[in-house]
């Protein structure tokens, strides 16, 4: 299905297309892109006024509590202190009471001044500086157009940031990688700064202009980082470096912190200084024209910027890279690094490992080597997963996990003999296990139907028959011409195929040779489920599953067409109010939500009761969207949770009221983003209060409530 619209909370804002220093590993001016030449030198004030007001809209429309505004170039202090006072004036006017402005600019620092600073400390302006090391590693590169050393002037005026009266302002250093340059001299020159993060950027390429590697190292960049690292933890790591602390984050199944590396949806768009839209800055490096979106702030939103083919192709997880990094074992941790890296001008395109591929897992392997971060991950995303924040990564490894046990439900029933119903069970198991040689999806497709898990387990217990894996089976290989007849078990004069509908049939009958025609198309007497679909929601309803029953309320019956029509109106409105509350929430409920089933009553707030897991969730039917989308949340962290107790011990089982606490809890801290009710909300602190001093909570359950309260 089509993901929600992912909203772009960081600006990119050219405030100066031109440079004071003529810097040889430019991407704005020496790689591909050369669209700066044709750009106003300064933006005017108009594109100032409409880019403040297209954020602010695009903030207002999707509720995002902060946005990210950076005042780049060129070197952004050409704009001037007057225009840059205006700038500043203008985002912070349209933003005010809308969403939190988080103001900065990335400087060059050679005209950096007092006049500036005091500028920057009124607004709130913290200054990123580019500086590549000591002055021979900064000399090889950043040197003004007549040859002269920028270095001075860059340690004059990071000496001002470290003033008591400017320290706060200081965000940190960003340094470019060159292997030539020694890598402890480099560390200790951006150390010696007492800079408050350090960002090492790895020189921009692509598979047609590749890196350098001297000698045909085959990581040189990989083992330059490694010494970098190990001086750098020898020092006890006196400040964060951002792609060290990025890796360790990710292999303990935390978020990237980087746009360069990562599994995260890309949420950055440049303004350029007419008002063109561009995408990342780094494309330039890729060929002439990368970067360009053809949209601009005159004639289009953010919100359109956001739906760019350039824009999506970067939102969808390790689902958007090359087949050999979907398969990587450290791509959560690399994520097929920074995009303009992969380009290769083949016919290809961006569909290809990064050209620093080699050096990635290499570094990737090296500092898991050297922490340990990845020994202590329970599943990738886990973090994320607890504090809310999972966009899809937690979730694709919850599916594993809900698959691997279904599997194991499947092989349980089928190694009791005798079985009931073994006449049916024995051919439908027997096609299951041929098709899935032939055919690699089909046990996915097997496994993937919410309620094969609830079926499987009342089979076990004697409350379900196995003759029903035949219809299981008929559901997904008659569709798909894998099967010309399955022999299907009728329950009270009905064929039932899961995730597609039921066939009524002549009363009397025990089983029935079902082909597809008979239930394809208009086909009389077959009732199919019925979707819903809006933008990123794509359901179906199913009112006539046998194992639907498991939500605690009891399921109400087939709908009528005026009842069905009554959902198809509440879900879309509903799934809005998600949208624009919880947009991670949403992106992964768009990923694993498949089945909506009606509900004959509320469920008990106080039960926790997770049903089909997370793709298959039960409602009843509310006038309000509001009530219908609090219960779609719930049942859907209920159902997170569910699966997530399958693989990891988060508390003492035999301790049922925490059990409960922590189920209810991890619900209302996403519900309360949509009651907006101040003593919901203290409630639910007070119950996270409680659960954070249970006794009974793992190490790893102490981890996770810790993430719960980063979502409070």
């Amino acid at each position: 299905m089509t993901g929600p619209l992912v909203p772009l909370r960081q600006l990119v804002l050219k405030v100066h297309s031109r440079c004071d220093l003529a810097c040889r590993h430019c991407y704005v001016y020496e790689h591909a892109d050369q669209s700066w030449s044709s750009r106003p030198r300064v933006i005017s004030d108009e594109v100032v006024s409409r880019a403040a007001l297209r954020l602010a809209e695009h903030a207002r429309d999707h509720e995002l509590a902060s946005v990210q505004v950076i005042l780049h170039g060129g070197e952004p202090l050409l704009a001037g202190p007057a225009r840059l006072r205006h700038i500043c004036e203008e985002l912070h006017t349209a933003l005010r009471g809308v969403s939190a402005l988080d103001l900065r600019i990335h400087t060059n620092g050679v005209q950096l001044g007092e006049r500036y600073l005091d500028l920057f400390a009124e607004f709130g302006v913290k200054v990123g500086i580019s500086l590549d090391g000591d002055q021979a590693a900064n000399d090889r590169h950043r040197l003004f157009a007549d040859g002269r050393s920028s270095h001075d002037k860059v340690l004059r005026a990071i000496g001002l940031l470290k003033q008591d009266r400017y320290r706060h302002l200081f965000a940190g250093i960003l340094c470019t990688i060159d292997v030539r340059n020694d890598p402890a001299a480099v560390y200790d020159a951006l150390a010696a700064t007492g800079a408050p993060r350090i960002d090492l950027l790895l020189p921009h390429a692509t598979w047609d202009t590749p890196p350098l590697r001297p000698d045909g190292a085959a990581t040189p960049y990989a083992d330059w980082l490694l010494a970098v690292h190990d001086r750098w933890s020898a020092g006890g790591r006196p400040m964060p470096v951002r792609l060290f602390d990025s890796v360790i984050s990710t292999l303990g199944g935390g978020p990237s912190l980087t746009e360069s590396m990562g599994l995260e949806s890309a949420d950055v768009v440049v303004i350029e200084t007419d008002g063109t839209y561009e995408q990342a800055d780094s494309l330039k490096t890729a060929y002439d024209g990368a970067p360009e979106t053809g949209l601009d702030i005159f004639r289009h939103s953010l919100d359109e910027v956001a739906r760019h083919p350039g824009m999506t192709a970067r939102q969808h997880g390790a689902d958007d890279l090359a087949a050999q990094c979907r398969t990587c074992p450290v791509v959560r941790s690399c994520g097929g690094g920074l995009f303009a890296h992969r380009y290769r001008g083949d016919g290809t395109g961006f569909a290809n490992p990064s050209v620093f591929c080699a050096d990635l897992e290499a570094l990737v392997h090296g500092i898991d080597a050297r922490t340990g971060a990845g020994a202590d991950r329970p599943i990738d995303g886990f973090d994320a997963l607890a504090d809310g924040t999972d966009t899809g990564t937690a979730l694709r490894a919850l599916t594993r996990i809900r698959h691997t046990v279904t599997r194991e439900l499947l092989s349980t029933i089928d190694a009791e003999q005798p079985l009931p119903e073994g006449e049916l069970w024995a051919p439908a198991w027997q096609l299951a296990l041929d098709l899935g040689r032939s055919d690699g999806t089909f046990p996915e497709a097997l496994l993937s139907h919410p309620y094969t898990r609830t079926w499987a387990a009342r089979c076990l217990d004697a409350e379900a028959l196995p003759g029903d894996l035949a219809c299981l089976v008929a559901a997904v290989a008659l569709p798909a011409g894998l099967a010309d007849t399955v022999r299907v078990p009728v329950r009270a004069d009905y064929v039932q195929l899961p995730g597609l509908g039921r066939l009524r049939v002549r009363a009397g009958l025990a089983t029935l040779d079902l082909t597809y025609s008979q239930f394809s198309g208009p086909a009389p007497n077959w009732e199919p489920l019925r979707p819903v679909r809006a933008e990123g929601m794509d359901v179906v309803i199913d009112d006539v599953d046998l194992h639907r029953d498991c939500f605690g309320p009891a399921v109400s019956g087939r709908l009528t067409d005026e009842e069905a029509e009554q959902w198809r109106h509440v879900l879309p409105q509903a799934w809005a109010l998600i949208r624009k509350a919880l947009p991670e929430t949403a992106s992964a409920m768009a990923q694993g939500v498949h089945v909506i089933t009606p509900l004959a009553g509320r469920a008990d707030p106080d039960v926790t009761t997770p049903g089909g897991g997370f793709a298959a969730l039960g409602l009843c039917l509310d006038p309000d969207p509001v009530r219908v989308a609090r219960d779609l949340v719930r049942g859907f962290r209920l159902g997170l949770l569910d699966v997530l107790l399958d693989a990891c011990e988060l508390y003492d089982e035999t301790d049922v009221p925490t059990g409960s606490l922590l189920a209810d809890t991890y619900a209302r801290v996403a519900t309360d983003a949509l009651r907006h009710q101040p003593e919901s909300s203290r409630r639910t602190r007070a119950q996270w209060g409680e659960l954070a001093s249970a006794a009974s909570l793992t190490a790893l359950g102490r981890r996770f409530v810790d993430g719960m309260g980063r979502g409070l």
